[in-house]
């Protein structure tokens, strides 16, 4: 039986490399990035600031808040520069085929 929590999310096609994006799934709006060949999904809102993170610099693994250049690690979710001090939700990425599904419970 498949998990009902896994979501399509968006293709990846509609993902560029080394950008962010916002979706909303499951009435949650969620940042996904593609860095290189991978792809991360986190909370769109920055612990911080409550600023839409889709709407930052990505830079490698990091993306940076627009509104008070704080700064989380994409991959886990952990913040990396203040003033952000508390870490960002993620969600577990899977790819079938072109298409890009998020885990939310």
């Amino acid at each position: 039986m498949a998990d009902p929590g896994w979501i399509d999310a968006i293709s990846l096609e509609k993902l560029p490399s080394d950008d962010v994006v916002a979706v909303t799934v499951a009435g949650v709006e969620i940042a996904i990035y593609r860095v290189a060949d991978e792809v991360y999904a986190t909370e769109n809102l920055c612990t911080h600031g409550m600023a839409r993170l889709c709407d930052g610099f990505l830079d490698g693994h990091e993306i940076e808040c627009p509104l008070h250049q704080g700064k989380f690690d994409v991959r886990d979710g952990r913040a990396v520069c203040e003033p952000a001090i508390e870490p960002l939700r993620t969600y577990p990425i899977r790819i079938e085929g072109s298409r890009v599904y998020v885990h939310v419970e």
